[in-house]
């Protein structure tokens, strides 16, 4: 079996989660913050990046960092071209800890029309999925918001969506659709049926071998998103935690039986820069259970 197919029998198949490594220029100083580095500790952008990188790295050597638990990882651009024990990140996720690499492609945020913000341009796309495919990377991830029950702004960005997604497909590599609803969105419920009708439509055009993943917000009526989950165009559904704390978003998750966890804060909730490193091995190993029990639950 060649490593394309054997990546893509653990997406669809695998038992655990997608971790979400991919924070960019706008979630990096935050994400830092948490884990204890202040913004007077980097003085520039290429150390702001330096620093995220390190904890990544550090994540990913973790002993729990492994396909017995994470079966995917999505990264950020710039952390292709870093190297961890003398291989590539991407290379070194599936070559030594079996987890299969995505790539964050979208560029952020279009301003908001019709209650949805859309993705930004991706200047370069052919370019980026091309070297990104030369380095092992199976799929992508991209990602625009929902913020209100707009039939015409819901149906614009899934469109938007699957216009992206079809420049992937074209690369040989498998798109991580996702549209994420606010969760503080007063219509959220409307909006997610919405969206699920609308999805559901754009998966339906798609032809045999055009297999994609989709991204959701993890939705107010459980089960909503089970019958994209058994599309045959569908490899995964995977859930976005969209700010609910750690354990709200697990026991919301441990009510959806057919998406798996793909969140970001979650993983590093109580990780900092000065643990031990059995500390911090512990704490990591431990978010890691969590988030594996509520997405085989």
């Amino acid at each position: 079996m060649t490593d394309v197919a054997t990546m893509r029998a653990q997406m669809e198949t695998g038992s655990g989660f997608i971790a979400a490594l991919d924070q960019s220029g706008g979630s990096t100083p935050k994400a830092l913050a948490l884990y204890g580095v202040d913004a007077n500790d980097y003085g520039s952008e290429d150390e702001m990046f330096a620093e995220i990188q390190r904890m990544r790295a550090r994540i990913i050597l973790s002993p729990d960092f492994t396909s017995a638990k994470v079966i995917g990882v999505i990264l950020f651009e710039k952390t292709l071209h870093e190297k961890i024990d003398g291989q590539s990140v991407p290379a070194y996720l599936w070559n030594k800890r079996g987890v299969v690499p995505f790539l964050k492609i979208d560029k952020g945020l279009q301003d908001q029309a019709d209650d949805v913000q859309l993705l930004k341009p991706i200047p370069g796309l052919a370019e980026m999925l091309a070297e990104a495919k030369s380095m092992g990377v199976y799929g992508t991830k991209e990602r625009s918001v929902v913020h209100g029950a707009n039939a015409t702004g819901i149906e614009a960005i899934v469109a938007n969506q699957f216009e992206v997604a079809h420049e992937v497909l074209a690369a040989g590599m498998v798109p991580i659709i996702e549209p994420e609803v606010n969760i503080h969105s007063e219509t959220k419920a409307e909006a997610e049926a919405m969206l699920a009708a609308a999805l559901m439509r754009h998966v339906e055009g798609l032809a045999e071998g055009q297999d994609v993943m989709l991204k959701l917000t993890l939705p107010d009526q459980p089960g909503l998103y089970d019958a994209l989950a058994d599309h045959p165009r569908v490899v995964r559904v995977v859930a976005l935690s969209g700010g609910y704390s750690t354990d709200d978003a697990s026991a919301r998750l441990a009510q959806n039986h057919k998406m798996i966890a793909s969140f970001s804060r979650a993983l590093t909730e109580g990780l900092q820069r000065d643990m031990s490193d059995e500390g911090f091995n512990a704490a990591l190993g431990g978010n890691i259970d969590k988030i594996y029990r509520a997405s085989v639950a």
